[in-house]
Parts: C-alpha cells; structure tokens; sequence
C-alpha cells in the first residue's frame, strides 16, 4: 500500500523520515499492511456512505457534500503530546490574564508590552464588556489553538480562537466512525479516548455560574438550524444534557434571564454561547438582530447569569495581537512560550511594511480579522494582478494586515482517489477551563487540505478531516514490546452522535 508513498518535498512528513518509519505510525503500518488497496476502497466508500447518511455535511455552491474524513488517522506520540498540552495550557492562561487586564486596569499598556492602539482599533474590541465580570474570572471557557508543525517537525502556534471556536464534534463523531472502519487497526493502540469532552465543558460551565447558584441551569444558545455548525449545538447540548435554545426562547426581566417553556418560565444561569457578540443582545449591538435576547448584556453586568465564551474575546483572536502574544507570555506568567509562534511581519511598523512590501511574492499575507481561509493571499502562487491589487490594499490599511513565510505544513499519508499519498494538516485541540484547570482534549481536530500541494485546510476550500490519535504510551519498539501485554484502552463511542441530524458546513 506504500509503495510509491512520497513524501510532501520540504515538509516534515508525519510517518516517514526519508525510508525510516517514525515510531508512532509503527503499530499502523503493520495493520495496514495486512489489507489490500481494493479492501480499503471499500472501507472509504463504507466510511464516506455512513457520514452522508448521517447528515455529515458541508456547503460548496449551494451543494450539499459529505464532510470528507479521511481513513488514515494521525497519530501523535505521548511525549510529542505532553509538550503540546503544556504549551496550551500556559498560552489560555495567558489570555485570560490579558483579557481580564484590557477590560480592567490595563497594565499590560502602560507598562508598554502591548499599544492601546492595537485593542481599542480591534474589530472585535467591545466596551461593552468592560464593566463585566464573571462569576469565577474565567472568560476563554472554550478554546481552540490552531496549531501547524514546520519544516523542522516543530509545533507552532498560527492563530488563537477564543470566540465561539468550533470543530469539536468532528473530533468525536470522527473517532467513532474510524472506530468502526479500521477497528483490528485501533485495537492495537493504547489511544487516549475524546468521549469526556462533554462531561468536562458541562463541569466547566456549572463552575461558571452566578455566586450563590448551587445548582445552576446551562443552556446552549444556538443561531438556529440554517448555522454551519447547528450539528455541533445539538450534540454538546444533548450530550451535555441540557437544552438548546434560540434567542426567541429566552426574556430578560429585572435584570436576569429566563427561559421559555413548556411549564412556564425557567431561571437560566449559564448560556454557552454559539451567537457572535454582535448579534448577542439588540439592546448594545447589532438592532436588528434577531438571534439573541435583548437584555442579555446587562443580566450579565449584574452578575445573574454567565456568558460563555464572554463578550469581547474577539480581541484575543485578532492576528495582530496574535504577534504579541510570546511577549504577553513573558510579561504575565514570568516563562518563555512552550510553542512559539510563526514568525510574523506587522504591517502597521514602517520597516516591517517596507519588508513585506518588497517581498509580496515571497510572503503569505492575512487580514487580522479574517477566519476560515478567508481573504489569505499565498504570494508563490499570487498572479501578478493579485499581487497588484494586494498591494493597494495593504498600503491603505496596513493595520489591516500581517505577513509569514510560507510554511510548509507538515504531511501525513492520506488516502485521495485511490491512492495514498502525503497532504498537508494542521490541528486544533481544544481546551476548556473551569478556573482551576485547563483541560486539553486529547487529539483535537486535524484537517488535511487534499489537494496535492494544497496549503490551506479549511473545508470551504476543499479541506477534510482526519481522526486524531494520542498515544497513552510509548512508541519505542522496545517499550512496544513491554506493553504488549498490559491492557489497551477502548474508546467509548459518542453516545447516540449517530441519531443527530446533522447540518455542519465548514469548520472555520
């Protein structure tokens, strides 16, 4: 099945280095090299044919496709993981400080770590937020840190997602769908499971509540079935086991907020959140909104319910503050960053602008507020049309925009047109805080771009989906051996995801 596998050029290949086999993909290997190409055709075929029966979709013009999840899994070893868990938990912590330190006393700009100028012209700074506080000081309850590795096989940090991050159900729909696909292949792993994410956000959320709630109810607040992510709403909320609800479900009376139902009025104390700030509450934001509940900005001001993830995170996942964020590290937690960041040109600083202007052809270059993909111009690959046009823009608003390299994302086999061959990923774990602890979910989501030489991932430009394996032990073939006969982990398959009706279209 791998002969004729090459690896992605320059990229750091996942399985292989040159010939050699790296340890983690070890066990894998000699699972599938006791299945023959037209046998794992059939699984994919079986694998795609259960995901579009179950709703697993997403949009391309107006077409409905099955969210592609490609069968090979990624697989990251123990050690390799315990780094990345690490280096998350000091980067949420980090931003908790800094959002709680922007909305407040500012420190972190009179002592000159971070300019006023980049929050306050932020998009998605929010003065609103100022005078909230939440109940346990915690604002990022949910996180998701995109995460690439380099040429090198270092893990970086490409961008923060602090907002309503979203992408989780494909972690756990993916792990029990490859379960079924390549089961002889997952049981010769001792993978840590993904099924407890629900049960960890719901113990975050409670701990989140209004002081004085000793049993809190939580409700997920949804934009309604037409969002992308709707599939995702209706799992956390049912596997979490609390309700789901829409703006139109919920008053706000004297200052505290009610939900509608079926016995009358209900006392909601925590909403998760999955509306943007700006269609919230009508009353401070967007008038004519029609997803939220007027008055839910100011029961949270008076402390009688919690907002997850709170108003005004957005500022966090602004790309120029993203450039900050190794020196926010410092300045806050006393520690240099486990995961360092990509190398990153501001095009606001005169040099930097000159630099980048001069090097369009060589750079990657983002809109600070863009998500999904959206609006990134890879210079390599730019016309010179586009080039021209990307210059008038970045020229007119450089604030607007920060430049990279061209990293060349790590590649791990992917199985594309009956053929495996190497395609390039990235990964999201996802994090949840409960103020005492960051949790990181083990694994996270990976996409894969799965167009031969593709760079970006995201599913609205083609991308798809791998399921994502942490070893719970060593990957030598000498430990191997010593483990063989201990007991090896069964992952517990997402309670009832298959019954959900699912409307996902893109993980942004």
């Amino acid at each position: 099945m791998f002969e004729g596998y090459g690896t992605g050029g320059p990229a750091y290949d996942e399985m292989f280095d040159g010939a050699q086999l790296r340890p983690p993909y070890l066990r894998m290997r000699d699972s599938l090299d006791k299945m023959s190409t037209p046998e794992l055709i059939t699984r994919v075929e079986a694998l795609q044919a259960s995901y579009l029966d179950q709703g697993i979709t997403f949009d391309i013009g107006g077409e409905e496709r099955a969210m592609p999840l490609d069968i090979l899994p990624r697989v990251i070893e123990m050690d390799t993981w315990t780094v990345i868990e690490k280096g998350l938990q000091q980067r949420v912590q980090a931003l908790e400080m800094l959002l709680a330190d922007v909305y407040d006393a500012g420190n972190v700009f009179n002592d000159g770590v971070l300019p006023r100028k980049v929050i306050t012209t932020s998009s998605h700074f929010h003065r609103q937020a100022a005078t909230i506080r939440p109940a346990n000081g915690v604002r990022v309850h949910v996180s998701g840190i995109d995460l690439i590795r380099d040429n090198n096989g270092e893990f970086r940090v490409l961008e923060d997602n602090v907002r309503v991050p979203s992408g989780v159900s494909y972690v756990m729909t993916s792990r029990r769908a490859i379960s079924a696909a390549l089961p002889e292949t997952i049981a010769q792993h001792r993978i840590r499971p993904v099924a407890s994410y629900p049960q960890r956000l719901l113990a975050a959320l409670r701990a989140a509540a209004p002081a004085g709630v000793a049993d809190p109810t939580v409700v997920v607040l949804t934009p309604g079935v037409y969002n992308g992510a709707y599939f995702e709403h209706t799992l956390l909320a049912r596997t979490m086991g609390v309700e789901l609800v829409e703006g139109r479900d919920l008053v706000c009376r004297r200052g505290e907020v009610m939900m509608q139902t079926t016995k009358g009025l209900a006392p909601v104390h925590v909403i998760y959140r999955r509306v943007d700030d700006e269609f919230l509450d009508p009353v401070h934001f967007r008038a004519d909104s029609m997803l939220g509940c007027p008055g839910l900005i100011d029961a949270a001001r008076a402390g009688n319910v919690t907002l997850a993830n709170a108003v005004g995170n957005g500022v966090a996942d602004d790309k120029l503050v993203y450039t900050y964020m190794p020196d926010v590290i410092r300045y806050y937690l006393n520690e240099e960053p486990v995961i360092r960041n990509v190398d990153t040109w501001r095009c606001g600083e005169p040099e930097a602008l000159e630099e980048v202007l001069d090097r369009l052809d060589e750079l990657v270059l983002k809109p600070v507020d863009g998500s999904g993909g959206k609006g990134i111009v890879i210079g390599p690959r730019a016309t010179k049309a586009e080039l021209d046009e990307l210059r008038g823009k970045v020229i007119e608003d450089p604030r607007s925009w920060i430049a990279q390299p061209v990293v060349q994302l790590s590649t791990v086999p992917t199985f594309v047109d009956g053929e495996l061959g190497p395609r390039h990923v990235d990964l999201r774990p996802f994090a949840v805080n409960d103020g005492n602890r960051v949790w990181v979910l083990p694994g996270g989501l990976t996409r894969v771009a799965l167009g031969k030489g593709e760079l970006i991932v995201n599913s609205s430009r083609g991308g798809g989906t791998k399921d994502t394996w942490v070893l719970a032990g060593p990957t030598s073939p000498g430990q191997q051996q010593q483990q063989q006969q201990q007991t090896q982990a069964v992952e517990p398959p997402v309670e009832a995801a298959a019954d959900l009706p699912i409307t996902d279209r893109e993980v942004s």
